[in-house]
């Protein structure tokens, strides 16, 4: 007799779109329900995330009490687990096990279970987690048979739990079955079962473990058809697994953890699943190893393959500085937010602290991730929701400023953080004296929440379709190598920059330079400021805070070196939204170049019709869209829209619960929008930052901002200076 443990895992993140939790639902979640009422002797193991309990409670409270009925009855085991499903490595211990006992509560006072079993967010393993598991009350978890072949077992070891520990700590760990979860529900329902017959046979009283996401079984594509329509293969599978009761048992996983003692002790490596480590590697190593991979599958190496590994999850945030300004931010409000006296006011910012580790927004694999841009939004939100409570309670007052210095994005150089009761701008001295994070407290909103636009594993693949006319379009048929694309153009979309894309970086370009060139990051930078480093000095009095940022650089004319001087200052006050930026040049001998200053927009929506970038010519208005690319000369002001934002006090909205399953309308209030003057008039440059990003559904083009140039032809002389002032009013 063979133990059957299936493990269904149904995830929706904070932010998503209300349609998105409605279709999943309608399409797996509540057909996941009506097979186990049809199939009453399958017994399972489920796990439903915080965000997606939310939004059932609030929509679809059916679903909730059919659940209930199957809890009751012992057919279906609820899985514990962090309540907003964030990567569990990467959050302090502290959150880890106040997410896991949340969740444990929810489920015992919403369907009287104690749950101690627990479904690992994306299956991502380091050897410290049994630790702060064990402290939260959890016995066992699942993980991707991956690391335990790193560590020298084999497919036939997998057939029971080990027991793992971290000083002296002890969590039971099950090995999820790679084929299985490759299999179901794509292979024959006949070669499933022929496989779990022989495994009845080589492994007696052994258990089986298939943990995957609920998804597949009629979101993803072409698995509603596949799940639910004429072929029907889960209820196939489901009839064909009652008919094998005489060898097969369907089992919830605790039921075998609290039966099968452990087959012995493991230690396990850094790891995930197979494809997560892949996605991890820079781009290059992606596509090396995807190669590895296969030669040594073909050449049936396997005693080889389990023992070569991709990278680890924190990958994501070596590669990406916008994730990793995201997760530190995370950090350093949790400190702050952890640092409150107890009550109810800490209570309400550790929820959106928790709400903002929900993990979606920090990779990035076949689906979305970070390039999300609705995600991002709502990771941010909570973040500067959490971080407003955390500051109004240390000042007790209404209106503030203050400075603070420390290395925030941890990589060993400090930041400069400017506060007050309506913004937080956070500079980096050590890469051009940039903005890289700008919140505005009253709409919980991070107006420079873009992404830089970099080369990708998976572009490889694109680029060699096209060169093969191997690209398939929209409504044309599948074969068997074809790759499919949302636009016929879209491989010649591949930019990459050469810098981290933020505000206020410095440029200096040759008179020829074009729009287009700059838009392709294909063009020649004359000096060496956009992303080297720039003194500091902060002066600061109850009137407000000035930030200067100077350096001394070189611009290039000719092979002709020429001293330059950069002088920013930046001036923010208490009770205002706004924030009023000087710049001077000075030079040491002549020159003539273009002097510009670039800024880029994260606008939610800015790919749509809604948005907008208002551009003010002398008395001329010039409107168009985020998402066009453009010049216009002689620009006195221009203004972008936010308009899935509303504008309310800092204080109210910092009040408000996490960010629920959609952006909030513009019809619920005033659009917030930002103006930026300029005092002397400029030549606006503005083109959209647009990933390729592969889905799904295909290859596509995805809007990550809006960047603007503000550029002005100069001639200076010889110890001859020039100035410009830039206010920018948050309205």
């Amino acid at each position: 007799m063979l133990n059957l443990s299936l493990v269904i895992h149904n995830h929706q993140p904070v932010g998503n779109f209300d349609f998105v939790f409605a279709t999943a639902t309608e399409r797996a979640y509540d057909p996941i329900l009506g097979l186990l009422e049809r199939h009453p002797a399958v017994r399972l193991s489920l796990h439903y995330t915080g965000p997606l309990w939310d939004w059932l409670l609030a929509h679809r409270p059916d679903h909730v009490e059919r659940l209930r009925a199957l809890v009751a009855r012992g057919q279906v085991e609820l899985l514990t687990g962090a309540y907003y499903e964030p990567i569990l490595v990467s959050i302090p211990d502290a959150d880890k096990v106040g997410q896991i006992r949340r969740m444990t509560g929810f489920l015992r006072q919403t369907f009287g279970v104690e749950p101690t079993g627990m479904w690992l967010a994306e299956r991502v393993w380091e050897p410290h987690l049994p630790r702060p598991l064990a402290e939260a009350g959890v016995r066992y978890t699942l993980l991707d048979d991956t690391p335990f072949k790193m560590a020298g077992l084999t497919d036939d070891d997998l057939f029971g739990p080990y027991v793992t520990e971290e000083q002296g700590h002890t969590v039971t760990v099950f090995g999820n079955v790679m084929y299985l979860r490759y299999a179901i529900p794509w292979h024959p329902v006949e070669e499933v079962m022929d496989w779990l017959r022989a495994q009845a046979s080589a492994h007696p009283g052994g258990v089986a473990v298939m943990g995957d996401d609920g998804e597949k079984f009629g979101l993803w594509p072409g698995t509603w058809d596949l799940c639910w329509g004429p072929e029907a293969w889960m209820d196939r599978f489901f009839a064909a697994l009652e008919r094998s009761a005489d060898w097969l048992r369907t089992r919830p996983l605790g039921e075998v953890a609290a039966e099968l003692p452990p087959l012995g002790r493991v230690y396990l490596s850094c790891a995930s699943y197979e494809e997560m480590m892949d996605w991890a590697l820079p781009p290059r190593d992606f596509a090396a190893m995807r190669r590895v991979r296969r030669e040594l599958r073909e050449s049936g190496r396997t005693d080889i393959l389990r023992f070569v590994r991709g990278g680890l999850w924190r990958g994501f945030i070596a590669r990406y500085d916008e994730v990793n300004q995201m997760h530190k931010k995370g950090l350093w409000v949790s400190r702050k937010v952890h640092g409150m006296p107890e009550g109810e006011a800490k209570a309400r910012a550790l929820d959106h602290v928790w709400a903002a580790q929900c993990n979606c927004g920090y990779w990035h694999g076949l689906f979305g991730g970070i390039y999300l841009f609705h995600i991002r939004a709502a990771n941010y939100a909570n973040l500067i929701a959490a971080e407003s409570i955390a500051d109004s309670a240390r000042e007790g007052r209404e209106s503030w400023v203050w400075t603070e210095e420390g290395d925030l994005d941890a990589d060993g150089r400090p930041e400069i953080i400017l506060n007050t009761d309506r913004q937080v701008l956070t500079f980096k001295p050590s890469y051009g004296g940039a903005l890289v994070e700008w919140d505005w407290r009253a709409v919980r909103y991070n107006l420079l929440n873009t992404m830089t636009r970099r080369r990708e594993g998976y572009h490889e693949e694109l680029l060699r379709a096209a060169e093969e006319s191997r690209l398939i379009l929209p409504g044309q048929p599948d074969r068997p190598d074809g790759v499919r694309v949302k636009e016929p153009d879209v491989h010649t979309r591949l930019f990459h920059d050469w810098y981290r894309r933020a505000a206020f970086l410095d440029h200096f370009l040759h008179p020829d330079t074009t729009l287009d060139g700059f838009y392709r990051a294909q063009y020649g930078e004359q000096g060496d400021f956009v992303n080297q480093p720039y003194r500091v000095q902060v002066k600061e009095d109850p009137a407000g805070l000035t930030l200067i940022l100077t350096r001394n650089g070189t611009v290039w004319v000719g092979d002709q070196p020429i001293p330059v001087q950069v002088e920013k200052r930046f001036v923010v006050t208490p009770g205002n939204d706004l924030l009023t930026v000087h710049y001077r040049l000075m030079s040491s001998a002549r020159f003539i170049l273009r002097f510009g200053v670039e800024m880029n927009w994260g606008v939610l929506g800015g790919g749509g019709e809604a948005a907008f970038l208002r551009i003010l010519r002398g008395r001329e208005k010039v409107t168009r869209r985020p998402a066009d690319t453009g010049e216009v000369r002689d620009v006195t002001s221009f203004t972008l829209n936010f308009p899935y934002l509303v504008r309310s006090e800092p204080r109210s909205e910092a009040e408000g619960r996490p960010a629920g399953s959609e952006p909030r309308s513009a019809a619920e209030g005033r659009q917030p929008e930002v103006t930026l003057t300029l005092s002397v008039p400029a030549t606006l440059w503005h083109f959209p930052l647009e990933a390729v990003s592969n889905s799904e559904a295909g290859y596509e083009r995805v809007y990550q901002g809006t960047c603007t140039l503000a550029g002005w032809d100069l001639a200076l002389g010889p110890d001859q200076s020039w100035e410009v002032t830039l206010q920018v009013a948050l309205a």
